[in-house]
Formats: C-alpha cells, structure tokens, sequence
C-alpha cells in the first residue's frame, strides 16, 4: 500500500499544481498579477505597466499644458505641469514625446464594422486596428449592416460574442429601434437592460432589409424607454415628403452625374424629419415626460433650416444634440468627379457655400461632435467601374483618417486642438455615457493618441491603411496634416510606427 501511495503521489502533485495554475488563469478571485504581466506583453508595445509620458504639449480640461502625464495599471494617476518633471519618483519608465501632442484618443460613436454577418465588409478585427493606427481609443458599433441586426438581447449576445479577441481599442455598442421592439416594448427594454449605450433608427430607408424605417411614433415610444435609462436615441433624420418622389428619374439625367444623385436627396428631407424630432424633443426637458431621453441627430449634412430648427430646440431646453461629419467638412458637390461614386453617402454631400456654414456651425459649438459614419462595402457594391450614383452602394470608409482629414481642413477655418479634442473625444464620450475616457484626468483610463500636427503625409498605396477595402475610401490620394505616431488603449501601446500590439486586448463596453 505504501509503494502505490508513492508511486501516485507524484502524479497527484502533478495533477494539482496544472489545477492551480488553470484556477488562478480563470478565477476572478486568484491573484491575477502573473497572468495581468503575461498578458501586458501580449497587449502592449510597451513592457511597462507604470510610466510616464512628457511633452510640450499635452491636451487637458484646462488647457493645453507642458508637463507629464503619469499612467499605472491602466489609468492616469497623476498629470504634473512643467516639461520634464515627473513627481516624486524617479524610478518610472519616462516616454518624452518632446513636441509631439499628447491628446485624449479619440471616441467615434458611428462606426459601422458589420460583424457579424458581411465581414467581407469589414469586421472587427480590421475595423478596429485602423481604429487604433489612427488614435481611435473607442469606437461605438452601430446595429446595422451586420448580420442580424443588432435589436434584441440575443442578437446582442452574438454581436458581443463575434467581437470577442478581435478588438484592439474599446468598443461600446447601439441597440436598434425598429418597428418590432418599438410595438413591444420589452424586447427594447430588454435589450437596453442588456448594456446597449442607447438606440438608432432611421426615418427613411435604411437598405438594409432587416433594419426597417421607424415613423416618429415608434420614435415616441422608444424614447419612453429610454428616459427610465437616461440614454439616447441616434437618429438617421431624412424624411421623405408625400408630394415628393425624388428617388425615381423622370427624364434622361445621367447616373454617373454626382448633380443627378444630389437632387434626390435634397435639404428638405433632412428639415422634415428634424421638425418631426424638435416637436417631441420639447417633451425632454426638466420636468418634461420624457425627462432623461436624449435625441440625437447623426451625420447633418444640411446647414440651414435643419440646424436653424435644432438650434431653437436646445434654446429652449430640449435634450438634443447634433453630430456631422468629416466628408461633410473636407468635400463639396462641386469638386466630386462624374462615377466617382467613393464620394456617395447619404444625406449627400452639399456645396460648397453649405460646407463653409458647418464649419461655422462647427467652431461656434452649434454642432455638438464629430463622427465617421464609417460604412464600408465590398467593391463589387460601389460600382467604381459603372460609375452609377444611383444604384451604389452610399457610405465614406474613413475610420483611420478621422484625426489627419479633421486637422487639415479645420485648420484652414480656424480649429484649434483643443476645439478637436473636444469634438472627437470629450463630447461623444458624455454622449455615450462613457463617464472615464475623453479627457486627460486623473482616474481616466490612460487612452491617448500621440500625433505631429505639422507633419504632413501622402495617403497612398505606400501608407499602411488597415480599412479591409482601403481603395474605397474617397480620402486615397490626398495629402494631409496630422501624423499619428503612437496610441494606447487603457495604458496598453497598441500602435506605433505602422505596428499593432500582438494581441486584441480591447474591452467591449457596456451599460450598467
């Protein structure tokens, strides 16, 4: 009896100590300072959990100071005003950036990566490295143009399932508000309950078939959800009229004619949704009945009556907030080349007198923050060689470019890094209800993009672009300002000199 005991204790000892070890890898409870170390070289560039950036010029609440920036375990800890000065310790890891700006990473909460379902679209592992090469610490999904659309807690779960070990920046997510859940409520209830950051809904057509239009009752509806979670709606505000019919050609106009698609889509789609949205965002205000709904309005192309009307709508204290983007900003109908239809997107891209308003509107806070609506395709959809406006498919990639396009033609109109940082990281984080990321303070996550406003670079073939279908993109071939040199997530390096981290060590994000 006593050799067995012998010959199999050995074994046992064996057999406990790869229990302990796979225990400690699994429990939430065990140490976890071994596995976070392990895990740190696979999700950094950087082999320091606790160091400090400096530079001349670093990005805060109050301003843009010269000093350093002291990051432990994830989160900024301290941040000391004067170059070259890092606190008391002198043991830490210091990364002097010298000119460089040190800026909080930017926060796109319009983002389509269409996983799951059409990853030959995109996905999260493509969507989210070029993400990070462009100083994107967090982006926010949209429920649409994956496969199934995201409007209930199960197609949730696959959503959150598909994005697991693929995202290299944070990502957070948007529950869809179509007729289904908005005819019953508790499948929006429990999607909401389920952590989406809030709900999106079109006016008008989506093209996507199980994503249908949502009339401003639905709208209505949703938003008394919504209150009890103090979340918002983002809404696609293009109304088609009754009298109108500006999807058919009626006569010989030519496809290829970017003239020919604009016209289908004029301003008075955009001005005839907002009145419907502005007539129940009065409901939002203190002591209105929708208290605690928020009514958000994506991708204005439109600057005149559209934003006249939701200019009177916060005057008045209603809870609504407006977004445009940078393809509205950087291009004019004007310029945009016959069968180009890279350039296609909807609301459309106006004139130039209309691009040079939104930037007015942009600089004097009219227009709260800045989105890509990136919305990628496959080639065959964009029709690049047909050149038919009319039947391709509409949406800009730009996802890595939002920073560098934003820089070079704001700055043109005045735009300063702070007005930029408050566009892309500040406001969409308080938009989100993402309490700890979109500034450089104390108890923040350390997501921060390090880029060179005065270096210029060609986008061309020879730049590392990471969109999965980069020849799509209507920015190829331009030059721009605004360098990304290096981006951490949560403390992580995550992308330097055209380099990811090894692994995907993004943190999907959900409402509590």
């Amino acid at each position: 009896m006593d050799q067995f005991v012998w010959r199999v204790l050995p074994l046992i000892t064996i057999l406990v100590s790869f229990f302990i070890f796979f225990y400690l890898q699994d429990s939430d409870t065990a140490p976890l300072y071994p596995v976070i170390k392990l895990r740190r070289n696979e999700c950094s560039l950087l082999p320091h959990h606790h160091f400090w950036i400096s530079s001349k010029r670093i990005v805060t609440p109050q301003g843009i100071i010269s000093g350093s920036v002291e990051i432990n375990e994830g989160r900024i800890v301290s941040v000391v005003e004067g170059y070259g000065k890092q606190g008391q310790s002198k043991q830490e890891e210091v990364i002097d950036y010298g000119d460089a700006v040190v800026m909080p990473g930017l926060i796109d909460v319009h983002v389509h990566l269409d996983e799951p379902g059409r990853t030959e679209w995109e996905g999260f592992d493509t969507g989210t490295r070029a993400a990070a090469a462009g100083g994107v610490t967090t982006v926010v999904d949209m429920p649409l143009n994956n496969y199934p659309t995201t409007v209930s807690k199960e197609t949730l779960k696959l959503k959150l399932d598909a994005a697991e070990d693929k995202i290299y920046v944070d990502v957070g997510f948007w529950g869809g508000l179509v007729p289904d859940n908005a005819n019953n409520l508790t499948i929006l209830d429990d999607l909401l309950s389920a952590g989406v950051l809030g709900v999106k809904s079109f006016m008008c057509p989506s093209g996507i078939n199980d994503f249908p239009m949502t009339t401003i009752d639905h709208i209505k509806a949703g938003l008394s959800v919504l209150a009890k979670y103090k979340r918002p709606i983002v809404v696609h505000s293009e109304l088609q009229e009754d009298n109108e019919n500006h999807l058919e050609l009626n006569d010989n106009r030519d496809p290829r004619a970017y003239l020919t698609y604009l016209n289908t889509r004029p301003p008075s789609w955009e001005e005839a949704a907002i009145r419907q949205l502005v007539g129940v965002s009065k409901d939002t205000g203190i002591g209105g009945p929708l208290e605690g709904a928020h009514i958000h309005i994506v991708h204005l192309s439109d600057s005149s009556t559209s934003l006249d009307l939701i200019k009177e709508a916060k005057s008045r204290g209603d809870s609504i907030s407006v977004e445009t983007c940078p393809h509205y900003l950087a291009f004019s109908s004007e310029e945009i080349p016959n069968g180009d239809t890279r350039f296609k997107c909807s609301p459309p891209i106006r004139d130039a007198h209309n691009k040079d308003k939104l930037w007015e509107a942009v600089l004097d806070g009219h227009i709260d923050l800045l989105t890509t609506d990136h919305s990628p395709t496959v080639p065959e959809l964009k029709l690049l060689e047909e050149g038919d406006f009319l039947k391709a498919w509409g949406g800009i990639s730009s996802l890595q470019f939002n920073l560098p396009v934003t820089w070079s033609y704001g700055k043109k109109y005045g735009l300063t890094i702070e007005q930029l940082s408050l566009l892309w990281s500040k406001r969409p984080a308080a938009l989100a209800g993402i309490e700890s990321k979109g500034t450089i303070a104390v108890g923040n996550h350390a997501d921060i993009v390090v880029w060179q406003p005065e270096q210029e670079f060609d986008l061309d073939d020879n730049y590392p672009v990471f969109i999965k279908h980069y020849e799509l993109s209507a920015y190829m071939g331009s030059r721009l300002s605004g360098k990304v040199l290096d981006t951490f997530v949560r403390g992580n390096l995550v992308f330097k000199d055209g380099k990811h981290a090894p692994s995907a060590c993004g943190v999907k994000i959900l409402a509590t």
